[in-house]
């Protein structure tokens, strides 16, 4: 199958990675040069623009981060769809709103091709494992069309219905918890830490006790070791919890835990932490505590 990727970050890369080793013929698009470079030592092949992607592509698998930009890398100049040869499957995976997953939709059809509504989640274990967990709705022939790209990157595939929209609604709900989850491990954390509990005790104890959460033993090793770098950042938080809170207020919806975390990733990101791993939101508490994190330089 001729795949390409938009978007050989994290997840992308991942994908791409596996999608090429289970024999696709797969091009990559990124705009760094340092992952282009990376890809093609793999033994595929990268471009820089969507616009250099092949046209007879069989399936794009996009990659990128907002609504916006997934919208550049189809429509946008420079973009894809343009030049393509019709009847492909569109895998949009960024996180969007449900009304975005579904604007999308109609412009894909309208250029011809086929969409899949299909958020992806696991990390970067996960997209470089190939087991990551998909939430996909659209009609039989896009999942028949994109079947073999979800056998290559994923393990788990939630076949969600035919609307567009449902898929971005399941990884929305996800998302509220997530990043709940990331801010009261980061909350609990330094409570211990300004309390005076050894943190790598704290982290043995809860880990093994009902108060722990898949989310707390994936990020507290993060904050242990003192390693900020970004596997998911907290900017990417800043947006999603953005996106479950503005899909609520059209709801008349309340929800004040997912505001609350909102608002600790946004002190983060205004602390100058966008970019650091989403643990660090622990690091609004050590700015208003002055707790030492385990990883600080003494």
């Amino acid at each position: 199958m001729k795949v390409g990727v938009i978007g050989l970050g994290t997840m992308g890369m991942g994908a791409a990675l596996n999608l090429h080793r289970k024999g696709h013929e797969v091009t990559g698009c990124e705009v760094r040069e340092g992952a282009r470079a990376e890809f093609v030592a793999a033994g595929a092949r990268a471009v820089a623009t969507p616009a250099e992607l092949p046209a007879d592509l069989d399936a794009v698998v996009v990659f990128v981060i907002t609504a916006a930009q997934t919208e550049q890398v189809l429509f946008g100049e420079g973009g894809c769809l343009a030049h393509m040869n019709k009847g492909a499957v569109i895998l949009c995976c960024a996180t969007v709103a449900p009304e975005a997953a579904r604007g999308l939709e109609q412009r894909i059809a309208e250029a011809g091709h086929l969409m899949l509504d299909s958020p992806v989640s696991g990390g970067k274990v996960g997209a470089h494992g190939g087991t990551m967990t998909v939430m996909a709705s659209g009609s039989d022939a896009a999942f028949a069309k994109a079947q073999p790209v979800l056998d290559s990157i994923s393990t788990k595939v939630w076949r969600l219905g035919d609307a567009i929209g449902v898929g971005s609604t399941v990884k929305m709900v996800n998302q509220l918890l997530a990043g709940v989850h990331i801010a009261t491990a980061a909350e609990a954390m330094a409570l211990g830490i300004r309390a005076g509990a050894d943190p790598q005790t704290l982290y043995d104890v809860i880990s093994a006790s009902a108060g722990s959460s898949w989310m707390w033993q994936n990020r507290v090793p993060h904050i242990l070791e003192g390693d900020d770098t970004p596997l998911s950042a907290v900017n990417i938080f800043v947006k999603d919890l953005g996106i479950v809170l503005d899909q609520a207020r059209a709801l008349t919806f309340p929800l004040p835990l997912a505001a609350a975390a909102h608002q600790l990733f946004l002190a983060a990101a205004a602390n100058g932490q966008g970019a650091k791993d989403d643990a660090f939101v622990i690091r609004v508490w050590q700015a208003l505590a002055g707790i030492a994190l385990p990883g600080d330089k003494t």
